[in-house]
């Protein structure tokens, strides 16, 4: 894995009020070595898009509540396609219904947390899948990182 810190942007699109979540996932991939890059409530695809880029980040991590999940994750994959970003790992959490993950899956969500999802089983699967996308699986050269909300 490249010396380079692993960078995450954890972002709450839409709006969605709730950050808790958000705030606690981030914290724990920050304490696990993470740069980790919090946009605060509020923000467009466009806005998480422009800070991940901006930033150089790995991953971004979406906390999705208010049930726009399906338009949300794809406007941002859209537009990181658009921006050549598309190595950029996206996943993400919230109330996601069961039905609505595979279909996050085929449209290139990388992995999906719904509540219940504990902030270190996270962390973990951020290290572990970037790890492999560090290897060549997938992913940027940096390595990448990400985050979600449970």
């Amino acid at each position: 894995m490249s010396s380079s810190p692993l960078r995450v942007i954890v972002a709450k699109p839409g709006l969605d009020g709730h950050d808790r979540g958000a705030k606690v996932v981030a914290r724990a991939l920050r304490d696990a070595g993470v740069e980790v890059i919090y946009t605060g409530l509020h923000q467009t695809p466009e806005q998480i898009v422009e800070a991940a880029l901006a930033e150089d980040a790995d991953a971004v991590g979406l906390s999705v509540l208010s049930g726009a999940h399906l338009t949300l994750f794809r406007k941002v994959i859209d537009l990181l396609g658009e921006r050549d970003a598309a190595d950029v790992v996206v996943f993400g959490g919230g109330i996601i219904p069961d039905a609505d993950i595979p279909v996050l899956k085929e449209m290139g969500v990388a992995e999906v947390f719904t509540p219940g999802a504990s902030p270190s089983a996270i962390t973990r699967w951020v290290r572990e899948h970037l790890a492999a996308d560090d290897s060549g699986a997938q992913g940027n050269d940096r390595g990448a990182e990400a985050t979600a909300d449970a």
